[in-house]
């Protein structure tokens, strides 16, 4: 339910594939997997990979959550079949504890990578964000962090993605950086220090707990008593806070309170330094409208405005913060 809200910034406007558009032999390795065949599939909106996200009932009444992704030349998705093989990998490793759908199974056919997850018999949250949904969510954020901490599986270090020159690369090109100002004449006046911030960022992540690293309502799952996160291909060691910092920019982006009064009354808070906070929204505010600014991927087109959106939040963020 996105009441009031541009469907696109809820996550809600992606390019799914219906099952019937994946290729047959797709289909029947999928049947031929589970040992029944597939009578009803409702798919899901949410996200932006062009790709089948679809639970399946099967002619048994149960059902299973399926996603497939094609070529990467073909889905217009750079990296797609990658991200689905680590979050194969990252699911088969994640503790019982960590609430997010069992994988079922996982394997490439006729050039596809195909997962089945446990069906989870829930929905994304409502938005614009209800109060009592999102403190469920965030006390979900604090218990998934405990479970993670120390972090269960290997994996790479969290930092800014896409490296620390965000800032440095919009401010060589213009032409973006006009674009962007425009929006928002702070930026123009403070790139400077926000360049500086990013650049010295890699130590504020530091840490040992296991982040999802892209924790948002169309990653979100809620049931009656269960928070469940799903999407685990982009998973980073660091500090337990990190993950709340990533989340709350698309919050206010959805309609939700302010980050600033979020973050610091919220448990994960405790153990960050201010400082360190405005490094990491620093290089997490100059990735998203440093992306936003470039052209969409052929098979993601509505990306870039939901990235300029949680962008833009999280420079709103930066200008409470001391300077």
């Amino acid at each position: 339910m996105t009441a009031g809200l541009d469907p696109l910034l809820a996550g809600a406007a992606g390019t799914r594939v219906a099952w019937e558009r994946v290729p047959l032999a797709v289909r029947r390795s999928i049947e031929d997997h589970l040992g029944l065949g597939v009578v009803a599939t409702q798919s899901q909106a949410g996200g932006f990979s062009p790709a089948l996200a679809a639970r399946l009932r099967l002619c048994d009444g149960t059902s299973v959550f399926a996603k497939a992704i094609g070529p990467d030349d073909q889905s217009g998705a750079p990296g797609g079949q990658g991200y689905y093989r680590r979050e194969a990998e990252v699911s088969s490793q994640l503790p019982s504890t960590v609430p997010t759908p069992a994988l079922l199974d996982h394997w490439e056919t006729g050039g596809w990578v195909v997962l089945l997850f446990e069906n989870i018999e829930g929905t994304n949250p409502v938005l614009p964000w209800q109060p009592r949904q999102l403190d469920r969510v965030l006390a979900a954020m604090e218990a998934t962090a405990k479970a993670l901490t120390p972090s269960p599986l290997a994996a790479p270090a969290a930092a800014t993605p896409g490296g620390t020159t965000h800032w440095r690369d919009l401010l060589a090109e213009p032409d973006r950086f006009g674009r962007l100002t425009d929006q928002v004449p702070w930026v123009a006046q403070h790139v400077e220090l926000l360049a500086r911030l990013e650049a010295s960022s890699a130590q504020a992540y530091a840490g040992e707990t296991l982040l999802h690293f892209d924790v948002r309502a169309d990653n979100i799952l809620l049931t009656d008593n269960d928070v469940y996160l799903v999407d685990w291909p982009h998973v980073r060691i660091g500090s337990p806070w990190v993950d709340l910092v990533y989340f709350l920019p698309s919050v206010a982006m959805q309609g939700g309170p302010a980050p600033q009064e979020l973050f610091w009354r919220h448990p994960l808070s405790e153990e960050a330094a201010g400082e360190d906070v405005a490094r990491v929204l620093a290089g997490i505010a100059g990735f998203m409208l440093d992306e936003a600014t470039r052209p969409p991927p052929p098979g993601l087109p509505g990306l870039r405005r939901f990235q300029l959106a949680q962008g833009l939040e999280a420079v709103r963020w930066l200008q409470l913060l001391p300077a």
